[in-house]
């Protein structure tokens, strides 16, 4: 199906959401409806436009110190109070009053006392300060991408909340993009697979194991050492073999390249082996029928960190890498049941989830010592190391297999419960679904006693339950270790002491205790907290100052650090005429700062050379690596990272400051006691001590199904492993129930008040707001007869939106398209089971606009990454090349996505736009 639906043509059709247009009212070309002027189309993308300008000029001014002034109810302002129809924000004081503020537990927070005098006063306290690394482009290429999905997610909230008057609002939408995503997602076994899986450039497989000997003082040692497989695009496979120990080694060299980087930990040492049957030459086809693990002679001991991905954990024999097992019987007295020991196996599955872990991170793949670990010291296999390898392979296939079995059995049990999940479904997303579904629970006391819906929702609860704890310990590369370490945890816990501190301790008084003890201010003096906090800061501003002080010394001129540290002391008035000089001139914001006239001291016209030739110098340097004006580049170089430290610095004092205020004290006072009072009066009440045991018994009883599972080999029936992880669920379902129940009906409300403001949202996003709807005909026909706009060049800008967006969702849909094609030589995984039982729809988000949500974020990210401070530090010449070669490589794969048209004449709608936003958003 997916195949033959990618072979289709990618014409655009149209999705309604009010009345369905006869004729061909599916093209752009389309008549408007009698009595308007916009087609449904048209009126859709002229409402998601002017709420996209709206969104972020809130969002954008929110940083203003007198915001909240303008804001409205519930924080005071200057001029009296603001009412919502004349509030600034419109949109945001919607979400605040509607879904922040009456959110339980902030809904007891009294306006005065807590908005007003401490939270309004707070922030406004922050704004003041100006605390902002906008000069620092690791925290700006990380606030912006926040700052992206903060103004797209409210984006989505209106677009798909607010609905037009008219009722004819289409969107645009390709037939087959559901299909593209989801197969975009159906990647969760490829990981896993030995060939194809290519990750920034490298394609890598730890693909076998060899015994090698070591000479040490006198005598031979033997050592494991795993073979791997690296391919590169245009370039032959090789091998390599490295030792664990080498391993560790790879990670102590990119912690000291990468200084500050953080990385995953390396698995833990594991000699256990793996012995499986249907690697052996012949035997019972009836794999299921016999055991598949033999251990009859072969001395193997259970130790810990075996997993399904070893289909047996037992032992280890370092005779050879592979060795059959001559004691194992004849099946049905014909063949020989051979049986196969794959020696380390366990490891070398853990090290290629170690490797691929490490190679995701575009930084770690291009260093130096990735680079030589994957390409020093190339070997060349044997026969029999080459018929190791074979094996290995047909392991790691038949693994997949297995999986694949697994999830698509899940799944047909799942499909078994369609019908039902519909009912539910349905009752879900009614009016106060969630609120029904919670009454059930607060009322029954056991899943037998539920209605038959909510029954069978619990069976397909358990079924994606059991499938997510197969996935986590069982299916993946890392789960050895990823279940050695849980059951080390699990071992360690005294969950009868837990138990009892829990159910005779009183944790509100404790922890209000520790609160008074780190909060209070004797006599007026500083707190602990602030003490603590304080010196923290202290010492950070301490180490700036050393730094700075060594810059300043190789940097050589008074006059330029004594200006760059004006700026960065400067009020932002200041700041943003010198940003503005910058872009406008096209220069470096230190070459604007060091000729600014309106920071002292003003230059002399041979620090005005001087600054422009190491400017050019900069720039040769990183693009030439030109030796001879490399002392001018350096300079430059240094003035940048002068500026840097004093803008962190100056953002330290601030917060110094901030934390020094009475204010910030009281708040966090105060929201500890909104917070956690609540919970913790639930929780005793509802003796939720009990549950330490429950889950105690659960994890017992998980670690031995999954031992169980460990045991059995790849011809295992699937039937049965399935049933083994449901049949634990099943155990633990009521305990897990009971647990819920009993917190439900202790919790004053609580949960009915979450599902409350759960239901709201939905109820907002399903119908919209009370205060009606958005009229974009009547807007748009009162400007054109107000003569603000000119009506054939507004919709000439509208069908130009339109257009884009059409264009957009191609070339997105398109790029989705060639990275499945680059990712597809191996099998997909199926979807987890039950996965596509709720659609975005359900909840009153239209599909079309989520895609176009993803591609927007997308679409803004600037393909800049996250670098290591220190590295800079180290050589701001190279980590300049290095962005620099990362924005062009950005550029390459954003060759050819259609821009954004520009929109002038829709701007003289934004008026009459924010008054009938306000009306309908005043409720």
């Amino acid at each position: 199906n997916g195949e033959v639906t990618q072979e289709k043509s990618l014409k655009p059709s149209i999705v309604p959401s009010g009345p369905k247009l006869k004729g061909d009212a599916a093209s752009r070309e389309s008549l408007p409806p009698p009595g308007h002027a916009l087609t449904g189309k048209q009126e859709h993308y002229l409402k998601r436009e002017l709420l996209s300008q709206q969104v972020d000029f809130e969002i954008t001014d929110l940083a203003s110190t007198t915001a909240l002034q303008r804001f409205g109810a519930p924080f005071r302002s200057d001029y009296g109070e603001v009412a919502p129809v004349d509030s600034d924000f419109p949109i945001l004081r919607f979400i605040f009053v509607h879904h922040v503020r009456n959110f339980p537990f902030l809904d007891r927070a009294r306006e005065k006392e807590f908005w007003q005098d401490k939270l309004q006063v707070f922030l406004e306290l922050f704004a003041q300060k100006h605390i902002s690394s906008s000069e620092d482009r690791l925290e700006e290429s990380k606030r912006r991408k926040l700052a992206i999905k903060a103004r797209k997610l409210v984006e989505l909230m209106m677009v798909s909340g607010i609905p037009t008057a008219s009722g004819y609002e289409e969107r645009i939408r390709f037939s087959e993009l559901e299909v593209v995503d989801r197969g975009a997602q159906d990647q969760g076994l490829l990981v896993n697979a030995p060939e194809g899986h290519t990750i920034n450039g490298w394609d890598v497989n730890v693909a076998g194991v060899r015994t090698t000997s070591v000479k040490r003082t006198v005598r031979y040692h033997q050592h494991a050492e795993f073979i791997i497989r690296v391919r590169r695009l245009g370039a032959p496979d090789h091998y390599v073999g490295r030792r664990y120990g080498e391993f560790a080694k790879l990670q102590k060299r990119l912690r000291t390249e990468l200084p500050g980087k953080v990385l995953p930990p390396l698995p833990r040492k594991n000699k256990s082996s793996t012995v499986s049957t249907f690697l052996g030459g012949g035997g019972d086809d009836d794999a299921s029928s016999i055991s598949s693990v033999s251990t009859q002679n072969t001395g193997i001991t259970h130790e810990d960190g075996g997993s399904l991905r070893s289909l047996v954990g037992p032992g280890h024999r370092r005779a050879a890498s592979l060795q059959p097992d001559r004691s194992s019987p004849r099946a049905s007295g014909e063949h020989r049941r051979e049986h196969v020991t794959l020696y380390r196996e366990d490891q070398r599955v853990s090290l290629r989830a170690f490797l691929r872990t490490y190679l995701q991170n575009p930084q770690v793949a291009g260093s130096k010592a990735m680079e030589e670990f994957l390409t020093r010291n190339p070997v060349k296999l044997n026969e029999e190391e080459r018929e190791d390898l074979d094996r290995r392979r047909a392991m790691d296939e038949k693994r997949i297999e297995e999986q694949k079995r697994f999830y698509e059995i899940a799944r047909q049990r799942a499909k078994e419960l369609d019908v039902y999940m519909e009912r539910f479904r349905r009752d879900i997303v009614e009016s106060n679904g969630l609120s029904k579904l919670f009454k059930e629970i607060r009322e029954k006391e056991r899943i037998a006693d539920l209605t038959p819906e909510y029954q069978k929702f619990a069976e397909w609860l358990r079924i994606e339950v059991a499938a997510t704890i197969y996935h986590l310990f069982l299916a993946e590369d890392n789960s050895p270790e990823l279940f050695a370490q849980a059951r080390r945890i699990h071992s360690m816990i005294p969950y009868g002491a837990l138990k009892q501190v829990i159910r005779f301790a009183n944790p509100a008084l404790v922890m209000s205790g520790v609160l008074d003890l780190f909060l209070a201010q004797p006599f007026g003096a500083r707190s602990l907290a602030q003490r603590v906090l304080g010196m923290a800061l202290n010492d950070g501003i301490k180490t700036f100052q050393k730094s700075i002080d060594s810059l300043v010394i190789k940097i050589n001129d008074d006059a330029f650090c004594e200006k760059l540290k004006r700026f960065t002391n400067a009020d932002e008035d200041t700041k943003n005429i010198i940003r503005n000089e910058a872009v406008v001139d096209g220069v470096d914001l230190i070459v604007a700062i060091l000729k600014s006239e309106h920071i002292d001291p003003e230059p002399t016209p041979e620090q005005v050379g001087k600054i422009f030739n190491a400017y050019v110098a900069w720039n040769n340097a990183v693009e030439n690596v030109d030796e001879e004006m490399k002392a001018g580049a350096q300079l430059f170089a240094y003035l940048k990272q002068l500026l840097k430290l004093y803008t962190r610095q100056r953002d330290k004092a601030m917060m110094l400051s901030v934390i020094e205020e009475p204010v910030t004290l009281q708040l966090f006072r105060d929201l500890f006691t909104i917070f956690y009072e609540p919970l913790v009066r639930v929780y005793k009440s509802a003796n939720v001590y009990n549950s330490v045991t429950d889950f105690a018994a659960f994890a017992d009883d998980m670690f031995r199904v999954l031992d169980l599972a460990q045991r059995q080999d790849v011809s295992a029936d699937p039937n049965q492993t399935v049933q083994s992880f449901i049949d634990l669920c099943a155990r633990h379902q009521d305990n897990f129930y009971k647990f819920v129940h009993e917190v439900h009906v202790h919790d004053n409300g609580l949960f009915s008040q979450l599902m409350g403001w759960l239901e709201g949202i939905l109820e907002f996003l399903r119908h919209g707001p009370k205060g009606g709807k958005l009229d974009i005909n009547a807007l748009f026909q009162g400007a054109v007869s107000a003569k603000q706009i000119d009506k054939a060049a507004a919709i000439a800008e509208i069908d130009n939106l339109i257009k884009w967006q059409e264009e957009r969702k191609k070339w997105h849909q398109d790029k989705t398209r060639q990275k499945m094609a680059a990712d597809t030589s191996s099998d997909a995984a199926p979807l987890t089971p039950g996965s596509a039982s709720f659609r975005s729809s359900d909840f009153g988000i239209n599909e079309s606009d989520l895609a176009d949500l993803n591609d927007d974020i997308a679409g803004g990210s600037s393909g800049s990454e996250s670098r290591d401070d220190s590295e800079e530090d180290t050589n701001p010449i190279a980590v300049e090349r290095k962005r620099r070669a990362k924005k062009q490589d950005h550029l390459r794969r954003s060759a050819g996505e259609p821009v954004k048209p520009e929109v002038r004449h829709l701007k003289g709608l934004r008026e009459g736009f924010l008054s009938m936003l306000r009306m309908v958003l005043a409720d």
